[in-house]
């Protein structure tokens, strides 16, 4: 099997072992809307709640009932200056193992150490993007869309995520659009070489 087609069904599974509730507000139902339908923040919605993006993108807080997303933390990626635990290259060399954080925040592989991105509208996530970097992003696999950006690094499904169609990828960007702003500047990816 490839990497595209194990790190999905692995986060599959990792998003099972989490228990994933968005607040009532962001809740789809039977009449959300159906694929292909126009453009919409509400299309958009669903499409990101459906896709799992919350998962990996908006920091857990413990419960009685274990992990849920931390709503006042919506989307706002890996927390600045939160200190990562201690990892064991040997068991990420090619070949071997996949670390994630207990959140899904950070994942740590033959790639480095990569973390959640900020997909609020504020400056420090996609506040000052336009439609033509986030397709660059989600299609194209670059860094803040940028043509010339380095890699959007693993976990990321965005070889998933290109399959959406132009207005799905409208929908989805106008509704983090809306998402309200939280200044958080997520760390840089630390490369294999300094793990």
């Amino acid at each position: 099997m490839k990497w595209n087609t194990i790190l999905p069904i692995s986060m599959c599974v990792l998003f099972g072992l989490i228990q994933c509730q968005a607040p009532e507000s962001t809740q789809t139902t039977a009449s959300s809307p159906a694929p292909g339908s126009a453009v919409s923040v509400d299309r958009g919605e669903y499409i990101l709640m459906t896709s799992g993006c919350n998962d990996c993108h908006t920091p857990k807080k413990m419960t009685p009932q274990g992990p849920v997303p931390d709503m006042d933390q919506f989307l706002a990626g890996y927390p600045a200056g939160r200190p990562m635990p201690e990892i064991d290259a040997s068991l990420v060399a090619p070949g071997q193992w996949v670390l994630f954080t207990q959140d899904l925040l950070a994942a740590v592989g033959p790639w480095g150490i990569s973390y959640a991105a900020n997909l609020t509208s504020h400056e420090t996530g996609i506040g000052t993007w336009t439609y033509d970097n986030f397709k660059v992003a989600m299609t194209e696999g670059k860094h803040k869309g940028m043509e010339n950006g380095r890699p959007i690094l693993p976990p990321m499904p965005w070889q998933e995520m290109k399959r959406l169609t132009d207005d799905d990828l409208r929908s989805l960007f106008a509704y983090l659009k809306s998402v309200p702003p939280i200044d958080n500047v997520v760390p840089d990816p630390v490369p294999p070489t300094a793990l």
